[in-house]
């Protein structure tokens, strides 16, 4: 008896182990872009019904002999896929269709053992139903085992092994999986209670589910997928696309499903019917307030909340739904129908067909027609409240979707994110801008007065770090490198010699920036724009020899991590000339990067020095850190004023390919992680200078 709940647990713990796992070794091949977790989300939703569907049609047509022998025969074929490390063959060229070469990618790593995995659940709980009648437990411990391997990714394995370590810990795993499913099938031939095709049990007097059974049974399904991936896509686009945030929305998905399948009544629907209707509220104020949404202390909060209590809400609803142990493989497919369909609609068709980040909102209003149908045989007062409630959450999305689609003059999105475009500021033309915003996260902006239009502003401005290096390169025909194009503001410093190539990895940007704004055509400079990922297209390019490069690639408000590693900076430093500077943009609202900058710089040997700039009005405030060969660079006005050295801490870890930890990068979660030494650089300039140098930072408070 035990092996059944043992080849369970193994099997969910490897199946949702394996997620964070590959995902996270082919994220720097893609951008660092949130939609690769969304992507990867629906291959293994998919294959999961895959799995189900294989589950259901052996146990219903094969005879517990031949079906034995097949499932053994499947597992040791999965050994062939061991161990599961990406082939370097499928790195981008960068004319790709992302999503697709993903998909397939994933296919050819991990498809089989991954499949067989999927199959174990619906399997293990048929032949157990053939010696029991409440085999649904065992579904409640295989989501406990799924969500204890998600957990151990960001706080065990992560933080202490590399990326290939964890690939072959996992395969060896699996290896021990397929032993002891193997056992686990060849003894329940032992209890088969007949050679007939179809397993009975004692519970066949229940009537075969009927057709709006099966639907329903799909749409809970869908709908809790579907907030998933939708909330999922929030947090990766605005924070990072990093493990930690994969995981969370996923285990309080796992979490609801253990709670309602588990047997003990955990979910009431008079209980859930008030916080549901209160969270979806909840999600569109914070949603359509942009202060509140880019307050990871109040947005993370709501929407994990709201996630946890709409799926609590919709697999409540599936177990109160579910058939008897004789439909058991039946309600699973459905199931994870149901499931592929709402990582579909969020991973694939919501960027082929929105302009915008709409998919939250229509979710939100879709649990609350989902509330009202569930609630129709209740009560009266049940589904008037809700209709209510459906009332104001309509309002409330549809006021917000209306004001963002007149208020933009560009609405465009990819598999890279949603990209806008529009004009604010005084009606006077002298005040007028034009930005361009992706996600929720402004990439540029100009002013659209002809005779301000050349003058770089955002987080561009001359006494940034960017502006300051660049001025402090006298010399002429000056080659500057920059990772990102956005708007195309650092055009603007081009002069006549100058050459200034870009790499831009989304391929609307360049066609925006070009209708958009005038940065590069206005630019004195010869400009040139490479797509593609920018690590990728520099791994094949000859050496540039730029006197600047500049990193300032973001997706939203995430910075890609690959982009910041040590195998990264070699990279950069190889088309760096000897007294060149690397131009690294770090500014953001909740990672502190600036010192993994210097850990790197330290390892390498290089100089590096932090650039503050506390700019306000169209000016934005900005942190950069500038790396080079040479500290002398940094000495040099007007850099001298203006950098601050980074303490240095020989216990941190440097990021590596195989390694980073973006957990304790967030602002506070480590103790002074968001602090740098405010010791400047005055005391190494001529007495005379040092003294206004010193009563500048005083001034800027520094």
């Amino acid at each position: 008896m035990a092996l059944y709940p043992l080849t369970i647990f193994l099997s969910a713990f490897l199946l949702f182990l394996v997620q964070p796992v590959i995902a996270k070794q082919i994220l720097p091949w893609f951008g660092g872009s949130a939609g690769v977790w969304t992507t990867c989300l629906f291959f293994f939703q998919l294959l999961l019904l895959g799995g189900y569907a294989y589950a259901h049609w052996s146990i219903r047509t094969l005879r517990p002999r031949p079906q034995v022998v097949l499932h053994i025969v499947l597992l040791l074929a999965s050994l062939a896929s061991l161990p599961i490390l990406a082939s370097a063959d499928w790195k981008p060229a960068g004319d790709e269709q992302p999503a697709f070469r993903i998909l397939l990618l994933l296919l050819a790593t991990v498809g089989l053992p991954y499949f067989m995995l999927t199959t174990t659940g619906p399997l293990i709980q048929a032949w157990y139903a053939r010696i029991t009648d409440s085999p649904y437990r065992l579904f409640a411990l295989s989501n406990f085992a799924s969500l204890l391997g998600l957990l151990c990714y960001p706080f065990l394995l992560e933080p202490l092994i590399t990326t290939q370590q964890q690939a072959w810990y996992w395969s060896a795993g699996h290896m021990l999986f397929v032993a002891l499913c193997a056992l686990t099938a060849l003894y329940s031939l032992r209890h088969a209670r007949r050679s007939g095709a179809v397993t009975e049990t004692p519970m066949t007097a229940e009537r075969p589910p009927t057709l709006g059974r099966r639907l329903n049974w799909i749409v809970l399904s869908a709908t809790g997928s579907f907030m998933l991936l939708a909330t999922t896509n929030h947090m990766t686009q605005n924070i990072a696309s990093m493990p930690l945030l994969w995981v969370l929305p996923l285990s309080l998905y796992l979490l609801t499903f253990i709670l309602c399948f588990e047997g003990r009544g955990w979910y009431q629907r008079f209980v859930c019917f008030g916080p549901v209707l209160t969270v979806l509220a909840a999600m569109v104020y914070v949603n359509s307030d942009l202060t509140l949404l880019l307050d990871l202390k109040v947005a993370l909060p709501v929407f994990a909340a709201g996630l946890f209590t709409i799926c609590m809400f919709c697999h409540g609803e599936l177990a109160s739904l579910k058939p008897a142990p004789r439909y058991l493989t039946g309600f699973f497919l459905m199931v994870s129908l149901g499931g592929a369909i709402g990582s579909l609609l969020v991973s694939v068709v919501a960027p082929l067909t929105l302009p915008g980040d709409f998919e939250m909102q229509i979710g939100i209003v879709v649990c609350a027609l989902l509330v009202i149908w569930q609630t129709r045989r209740d009560p009266v007062w049940f589904p008037a409240i809700a209709a209510f409630v459906l009332a104001g959450v309509a309002y409330g999305v549809l006021s917000h979707a209306i004001g963002q689609v007149t208020s933009y003059r560009v609405m465009v999105r990819n598999f890279y994110g949603a990209l806008h475009t529009k004009d604010i500021g005084d009606a006077e033309p002298s005040t007028a801008r034009r930005q361009l915003t992706h996600g929720v996260i402004q990439h540029g902006e100009q002013w659209l007065a002809p005779d301000r239009a050349g003058e770089p502003i955002s987080y561009y401005g001359r006494e940034s770090g960017i502006g300051l290096a660049i001025a402090t390169m006298t010399q002429p025909e000056r080659r500057i490198g920059v990772v990102g194009l956005g708007s195309g503001t650092i055009a603007a410093y081009g002069r006549t010699g100058d050459f200034i190539k870009f790499y831009e990895i989304n391929a609307l940007v360049p066609a925006i920036a070009r209708k958009e704004f005038t940065y590069l055509s206005g630019s004195k400079a010869q400009i040139d724009i490479a797509l593609g990922d920018a690590r990728l297209v520099l791994e094949r390019e000859a050496p540039q020899r730029f006197d600047i490069l500049a990193v300032d690639a973001f997706s939203s408000d995430a910075i890609p991590v690959h982009l910041l590693t040590r195998q990264a900076f070699d990279v950069y430093l190889r088309h760096l000339n000897p007294g060149g500077i690397l131009a690294i943009h770090v500014t953001n609202r909740y990672l502190n990067l600036v010192p993994v900058v210097k850990d790197i710089a330290d390892a390498m040997e290089l100089a590096a020095v932090h650039v503050e700039d506390d700019a306000e009005g169209v000016i934005a405030s900005t942190d950069w850190v500038l790396v080079a060969r040479d500290p002398a660079l940094f000495e040099k006005e007007p850099l001298a004023d203006n950098a601050l050295e980074i303490d240095s801490d020989p216990s941190r870890r440097v990021w590596t390919d195989d390694f980073n930890n973006l957990f304790k990068a967030l602002k506070g979660m480590v103790p002074n992680a968001n602090k740098t030494a405010q010791r400047t650089l005055c005391e190494k300039l001529e007495p005379g200078d040092q003294a206004a140098c010193l009563e500048k930072k005083k001034k800027n408070g520094q």
